[in-house]
């Protein structure tokens, strides 16, 4: 089960069902199913606090995703920042929509298994990103 929720600010315009299954079919292509996965959007505030909270970093970021996966479901909490998603789409995105849509698979690859810190990872995150951007059908 997929469940959005907000934290301080409004609910992105997005179409949620269409949105899980989206994400049902991005989880599938690495043979992972969809367990209860909790999206939680919030202010850059609200995530430097989490942030600092839980991971002790003192920065804003679009995305923190808290990996409850087992061995073949995804589960997770996942807090976006719709500031730094605006922020993002200003300066790297055609639109405002599209980076929210990359953030919200962002997390999800995360549960899959795809990391983005170490050497060469940023670059497969990106093509796993645009491999599932494409699959939405915007």
């Amino acid at each position: 089960m997929i469940t959005y929720q907000c934290d301080g600010v409004e609910m992105p315009q997005i179409d949620q069902e269409k949105v899980n299954q989206w994400i049902e079919k991005v989880a599938a292509t690495f043979n992972m199913k969809v367990g209860p996965i909790c999206y939680i959007f919030c202010s850059d505030k609200r995530i430097l606090e989490v942030n600092n909270q839980y991971l002790h970093h003192d920065y804003f970021t679009d995305i923190i995703t808290f990996d409850y996966c087992t061995k073949t479901r995804i589960s997770g909490d996942l807090f976006v920042s719709l500031d730094t998603v605006k922020t993002n789409s200003e300066q790297f995105a055609p639109n405002y929509n599209l980076e929210l849509h990359r953030t919200i698979i962002h997390g999800i690859l995360h549960l899959c298994g795809i990391n983005d810190k170490g050497p060469g990872e940023r670059e497969i995150m990106e093509r796993h990103e645009n491999d599932a951007l494409e699959m939405f059908n915007f």
